[in-house]
């Protein structure tokens, strides 16, 4: 073996071989197989480490499962459609949709996505992802297309999928409705306002608001029913200060008496109260705001100016007037567009909608057939779940997805929907195959696409369409759905809400669920923040291995600490590994494990096979349970305590001295084991090594296409365990005495005192102990 490891030649090499020999492919015909919806990465940009993070422990999980005897399906996807696609090429080329009309801008998405997408792949191929990259999927593909827009017509014919005019959350930025669970809360600063409201009766009462620019479209004042100071409002009028509209005060239980001055100005609509409101109490429509957040003619002298704008100069007027009594400087929380951070709207538009609220107890159930790890997660469903306030809205003002296949006729705006072997579809470029049944052959094609999410939830129909139906029945539901704790509301509540909507299934067993990746301080990484680290920067420092046992020490559900001394002791691992199959490559060489040789064990062999068969059922058990950090944990405890510090130093004399093919067939077993149990964690330090040292005898193509020892296969030496433990304890005594002495372990002492509980076992291992730790005589209490 060479004298060092170099992963910048070796990492490379072997993600080249993997992929050149398949060694990967996923098998269909086998009897065993393991699903896992594998979550398509959004192409918005480069890889960062909390993918590597994440991305890590599935495939630990995969590269487990292969060797546990499974034909494990892990594609490898790329969520390439959409408005994070839409919005990464505006940045790139600095333009917008709208400047550059449809036909051009679908053109340059595509075209951008063919020149990055070998670049952003590459990255995951590089941390070790075991993927079957040949079989990598696309949710913008023509495939993709037909099946999100079979499935689209589906639930229309279910009666599920409808159009209507209603008030929807709105993206002043995006310039589209966007769905609840695209909503994030964020902290601003603003003031809290109070303005004096004139009632009809000749009354004042203040109102407090962080929001004066809605003032043209208020349309009622709340109080609380129980707030006895107040109630003598209720049934009353008031004229709105400076718009001068008289709207009714009404009384609701969700008015907060302890939040500002207990009295709440409802308009069409500054937030979800007052659309909930809106249709609770059939309150009148006063819309001021346009889709690009200005105020129209409703607010009179204000008309065309920015939210921001309007909010000052109305500010100023109330101030003229003696109207604005006080501010206050609050932190406020506001509900922004995840994608693009921008505070929304709720403007009446004309939507697509999947009617789902009805199903919520239903949408319960499902959550609680699917085994969560940790379990805690399933109540961030459930809450979100019950918290549901409107059917999804999927149709998007945005010009790169999936279009909806449908058209309207022209002259009885009735919707005509595309058959299913017209599918792939775009209805800008072709018709219904039938006349509309009012006799009209004139249709008018749907604009509109469908949001990201209405194919990212197929993801299980996307890959499984690649196979036939034997296969699908055999992997859906599929297995496994790894990913992070803040999509839970998206990707996993939409994939459930669609399996049970078309199939009435669960779309997979178990829910794995990863924390988010901390910087140093303990912040969440985020390119905002620009506290951002690229795994390309810590690979080529490092290597892949390092960067993936360092990911491998975090639980389930819990957040980890960027830590460069973990990635560090990951590359420790890899050295150790390396110098440990060096030395003992010096004793197997040219050796042949025979059956004969387990007689040839002497009670150190067999201890050190008893310890690494308990170790290896313990494995087993934390992998299974996918606690992949208290795996590496046992098998790190044996490999470094047990195997070398103790094992190969005890063998050392036995080897230098002879051809012990005791001691061969002991260290050509553990060696070779070892390697297959680290090799989901670091899969390329052991893919160079068993080249290196076990290919010509093992004759299999690769480490990882080995079955791990069954329980058979394991050793049970209780008794010979038992009595060697106390040479063990002997020699950590002296370890002990030589250090505590300052006393190099290797130079030589004349006597050393021992204790120990049975001074009649020890007595034979006494010569060994005396030889190995350099002591002329031990003398035992």
């Amino acid at each position: 073996m060479n004298k060092d490891y170099d992963f910048t030649i070796s990492e490379p090499k072997w993600q080249e071989f993997w992929e050149k020999e398949k060694i990967f492919a996923f098998n269909p015909k086998a009897k065993k197989i393991f699903s896992i919806d594998t979550p398509p990465p959004t192409m918005s940009g480069k890889m960062h480490l909390g993918h590597a993070f994440s991305y890590t422990h599935t495939d630990i999980t995969a590269r487990y499962k292969r060797m546990k005897g499974f034909s494990v399906l892990y594609p490898f996807g790329v969520d390439n459609n959409g408005l994070p696609t839409e919005r990464l090429v505006e940045k790139i080329h600095n333009v917008t949709l709208f400047q550059l009309g449809r036909e051009k801008f679908v053109q340059l998405c595509q075209k951008t996505i063919q020149g990055i997408l070998p670049d952003f792949i590459f990255g995951w191929k590089r941390i070790g992802l075991s993927s079957d990259f040949d079989n990598a999927y696309s949710t913008i593909s023509p495939e993709a297309q037909k099946l999100s827009q079979l499935y689209f017509l589906d639930l229309y014919n279910q009666g599920r999928i409808y159009k209507k005019e209603m008030p929807v959350l709105w993206c002043p930025e995006c310039q589209t409705a966007i769905a609840q669970a695209e909503l994030e809360d964020k902290e601003i600063e603003t003031f809290f306002n109070d303005i004096e409201f004139r009632l009809t009766s000749g009354e004042k009462i203040l109102i407090s608001t962080t929001r004066p620019e809605l003032l043209p479209s208020c349309v009622s004042i709340f109080v609380h029913p129980l707030d006895k100071s107040k109630n003598n409002l209720i049934g009353k009028t008031a004229i709105v200060p400076i718009f001068n509209q008289e709207v009714p005060i009404l009384s609701d239980e969700k008015v907060d008496i302890n939040k500002g001055t207990g009295i709440v100005m409802s308009c069409t609509f500054g937030d979800t109260t007052d659309m909930e409101w809106y249709f609770k109490h059939n309150l009148p429509l006063k819309i001021s705001i346009t889709k690009d957040r200005k105020l129209n003619e409703l607010a009179k002298e204000f008309s065309g100016l920015s939210i921001k704008e309007a909010r000052e100069k109305i500010l100023e007027r109330l101030k003229e007037l003696n109207l604005l009594k006080s501010q206050k400087r609050i932190s406020h929380t506001v509900n922004v567009h995840e994608r693009c951070q921008t505070e929304i709207e709720i403007l009446p538009t004309n939507q697509w909608f999947v009617k789902y609220l009805d199903l919520r107890n239903q949408f319960l159930k499902q959550s609680g057939k699917m085994n969560w790890r940790p379990k805690f997660m399933k109540s961030r469903l459930d809450n979100w779940i019950n918290g549901l306030s409107w059917d999804w809205c999927f149709s998007r003002q945005r010009y790169f997805g999936i279009p909806i296949p449908a058209w309207y006729c022209k002259k009885c705006k009735k919707i005509i929907v595309a058959d299913k072997d017209q599918l792939p579809i775009d209805p800008l470029s072709a018709k219904p195959k039938t006349k509309c049944s009012c006799g009209s052959e004139e249709f008018i094609p749907e604009t509109d696409i469908m949001d990201t999410w209405m194919t990212s939830s197929l993801t299980p129909q996307v890959v499984l369409s690649r196979f036939d139906k034997k296969i699908s029945k055999k992997a859906f539901p599929m297995s496994m759905r790894p990913q992070a704790h803040d999509i839970i509301n998206f990707w996993l509540f939409y994939t459930m809400v669609r399996s049970y909507l078309h199939f009435k299934n669960i779309p997979f067993k178990e829910i794995i669920v990863s924390g988010f990746l901390l910087d140093s301080k303990g912040e969440k990484m985020s390119k905002s923040k620009g506290n951002v680290i690229e795994p390309e920067t810590v690979i080529n420092q490092y290597g892949a291995d390092a960067l993936r046992c360092w990911a491998s020490q975090s639980s389930l559900g819990d957040d980890l600490k960027f830590n460069e001394e973990e990635i560090k002791n990951g590359k420790r691992l890899v050295t150790k590994l390396w110098n440990a199959f060096k030395f003992s490559s010096l004793h197997l060489e040219n050796y042949s494990p025979e059956k004969n040789d387990k007689k040839l064990l002497q009670d150190e062999d067999k201890w050190i096979l008893n310890k690494f068969s308990l170790m290896t059922r313990e494995y087993y058990k934390k992998m299974d349970e996918y606690e992949y950090a208290k795996a590496k944990e046992v098998l790190d405890k044996f490999f470094w305590s047990d195997f070398c510090d103790n094992y190969l130093e005890i063998i050392k004399t036995r080897a230098y001295e002879s051809k012990d093919r005791g001691v061969q067939y002991a260290l050509y077993y553990l060696l070779l084991n070892v390697l297959k149990l680290y090799s989901p964690i670091i899969p390329f330090i052991t893919e160079e090594i068993y080249q290196e040292f076990f290919k010509e005898n093992e004759k299999i193509k690769s480490i990882h296409l080995f079955s791990f020892p069954e329980d058979k296969e394991l050793f049970n030496f209780p008794k010979e365990t038992k009595d060697f433990e106390n040479a063990i304890n002997t020699i950590e005594q002296i370890r002990k005495y030589k250090s505590e002495q300052k006393i190099s372990i290797k130079a030589e002492v004349e006597t050393v005192v021992i204790e120990t509980k049975d001074k009649e076992k020890i007595q034979k291992y006494l010569p060994l102990i005396e030889k190995i730790m350099a002591v002329k005589k031990i003398e035992v209490k």
